[in-house]
């Protein structure tokens, strides 16, 4: 169902701040209501419109005879109902504030008045769902129509429903209790799963006080939540004590759009990014307890089970038992997938038009180094590797580039973070910076191409709770450049890395601020004079998450990029997958590179493709030969 371009049932809850009269009469009050569900973040707001004499009867109106509830609700209408001329005016504002309108006509007549405002659905108000020639009326309009079913008997339910279908009305039907406000135990909330049966599109119009339900109604299948706005809970009239106030409203809608993106399909169980991160670091791995040769039987003695979880899961411990492995084993090396298998990724020729090489650490160096001939290397520093002698390590002259990726954790868990408006903090992110600068130069003799080797450095700019506010990011930006300036960065170039807006660090994910967004990335390049390491798994993130267009996003990135990181990407946290893993498209990506930065260098950065003597770097390098 589709109202004023937005796909009811798709995967956002549609919010409906149902301001009804809460107005009280007060036009200033209605288009304050208005502004404070746009603030909220509602999709549309509703109204109630009536014409009193086509809707209620002459004794009625005449206070003849009914009852106080009929003369107390008649008395609050004559008080708060608000003129057709005020509706179209609240029917402009909205149009102008890019918030839906939508109105619950009472009567026939209303319907006319609301079909000259152009409405673009219309709300059916409880009272009216078995009200059939109102229905009919309103079927006629073509337009689609939302139902509350309070006060309605299941054979009400079956009746209506069979009478929209038969008239191929589109329409989603509301679940509600319609007590002002509803007791919880009245509210049946479970109900939602039976309404869904009865028809597709459901959703949950809520009188209860507080949030959770509403929340829980999400969870439960609803696709559209109605709830009433008030600017005081404690005014006059038959809704405000039903009703959110804005502060409420907002939590409502912050926590339906939690739950949404907490749901996911519900087809299949898989493991996440940041489960992968705890399960390499927390789980246990088979490990072989001595030294053995190549064509050795493994038997149970030979094979035990510690920490970390980087090498074949214990669940193939019989199935290792009576396997011949086919390399030799050092003793506490990791036993792999490979190793039950026989297959074993071997590194092939690779061609590329650009430099490329692969990443490593001090102590894989001289392993990879003996096995391929990159262009560069990438050195991936740990906190602990500062504190390395470089001589024992790398001990001959290599023909060869190469550039150093800092790192993003320091000792006790401190991120670097050059752009903390915590000064002392700021200080040590500049310290600890200045010391890779230093440790970059020391590596230079021992590469014969390196001029001036590149620093790769995530700059810090992150939140734990919510992203910074645009005005806040400038000062940010700010310091970062004021950091820059206290470094001593000669005969290096420092390239900040695109980042993605969800960031895995140890201890927790959080929110990056920073050299994520396209038009504030290439803005900082120009006005501060540097280059980026585009890393094409964190981007792709960031478009998924924004919905930017990724080719756009590589042609404007690439132009200020010296060099790439290369890996697949899925949804908005699957960084760093292998090549044809993810969302990403090689071939396009390959064709706007070519156009955008046809000479910046690239390593393949894969989640662990170091493991199996580089396993993964190998398959992404083939993968992408003549492609880059």
């Amino acid at each position: 169902m589709i109202i004023d371009g937005v796909s009811i049932g798709d995967n956002q809850t549609f919010v409906i701040a149902e301001i009804g009269n809460n107005h009280n009469g007060c036009f200033n009050r209605a288009i304050q209501l208005i502004d404070q569900a746009i603030e909220a973040g509602a999709n549309c707001v509703k109204f109630q419109v009536r014409n009193l004499n086509a809707l209620y009867r002459e004794r009625s109106l005449q206070r003849n005879g009914d009852d106080l509830g009929t003369e107390y609700i008649l008395d609050l209408l004559d008080e708060f109902e608000l003129s057709e001329q005020q509706h179209v005016q609240l029917k402009r504002y909205c149009d102008e504030r890019n918030i839906t309108y939508l109105c619950t006509p009472w009567d026939e007549k209303s319907i006319d008045f609301l079909e000259s405002l152009n409405v673009k659905a219309y709300k059916v108000a409880s009272a009216d769902f078995t009200n059939v020639p109102l229905l009919k009326k309103l079927i006629r309009t073509k337009k689609p129509l939302i139902l509350s079913t309070g006060m309605s008997t299941e054979d009400d339910l079956h009746f209506i429903n069979d009478l929209l279908q038969s008239e191929k009305a589109d329409y989603a039907l509301l679940h509600c209790n319609s007590t002002y406000p509803a007791p919880y135990e009245d509210i049946n909330l479970r109900w939602l799963s039976s309404l869904g049966k009865l028809h597709h599109l459901v959703g949950y119009s809520g009188h209860e006080r507080g949030i959770g339900v509403s929340i829980g109604a999400v969870a439960l299948g609803a696709k559209i939540i109605e709830r009433h706005l008030t600017l005081d809970r404690n005014m006059d009239g038959p809704d405000h004590a039903a009703s959110l106030e804005f502060i409420e409203f907002k939590e409502m809608v912050k926590g339906i759009r939690e739950l949404e993106r907490s749901l996911g399909d519900g087809k299949s169980r898989a493991v996440s990014q940041g489960e992968m991160i705890n399960k390499e670091n927390l789980s246990k791995s088979l490990i072989v307890n001595r030294s053995i040769s190549a064509g050795t039987v493994i038997t149970s003695d030979m094979i035990d089970i510690k920490s970390p979880g980087q090498g074949l899961s214990p669940r193939y411990f019989e199935d290792l038992v009576g396997v011949k492995v086919n390399r030799h084993m050092e003793k506490e090396d990791f036993f792999y997938l490979s190793d039950l298998t026989g297959e074993t990724q071997k590194v092939e020729a690779v061609h590329f038009s650009r430099p490329w090489g692969i990443p490593v650490r001090y102590h894989d160096f001289d392993k990879f180094s003996k096995r391929i001939s990159p262009d560069l290397y990438e050195f991936h520093l740990s906190y602990s590797d500062m504190e390395l002698d470089i001589k024992k390590h790398i001990t001959e002259v290599h023909d060869c580039d190469f550039v150093v990726h800092a790192p993003e954790l320091f000792k006790d868990s401190n991120l670097m973070d050059l752009a903390s408006p915590d000064e002392e903090y700021r200080a040590f992110s500049i310290r600890e910076t200045q010391r890779v600068i230093d440790i970059t130069r020391a590596l230079k003799p021992y590469f014969k191409k390196a001029e001036r080797p590149m620093i790769v450095a995530n700059i810090g700019g992150y939140t734990m709770d919510a992203p910074l506010s645009q005005q806040d990011k400038q000062g940010y930006y700010e310091r970062f450049a004021k950091s820059l300036h206290q470094l001593d960065c000669d005969g290096v170039e420092l390239l900040p890395q695109t980042m993605a807006p969800f960031p895995w660090h140890f201890g927790g994910q959080r929110y990056q601020n920073l050299f994520v967004l396209p038009e504030e990335i290439t803005a900082w390049c120009n006005e501060l004079g540097l280059r980026m390491c585009f890393d094409i798994s964190h981007s792709k993130l960031t478009c998924n998450h924004f919905g930017l267009d990724f080719n756009q996003f590589v042609l404007d990135v690439g132009r200020v990029s010296a060099h790439l990181h290369l890996g697949d990407a899925k949804g908005v946290n699957g960084e760093g997958l292998q090549v044809g893993d993810g969302d990403i498209d090689f071939v396009e990506l390959a064709a706007s590179l070519k156009k955008s930065c046809p000479k910046a260098s690239f390593i393949p950065e894969i989640w662990q493709g170091h493991k199996n003597e580089g396993e993964g770097f190998w398959i992404a390098l083939n993968k992408l030969s003549g492609l880059l």
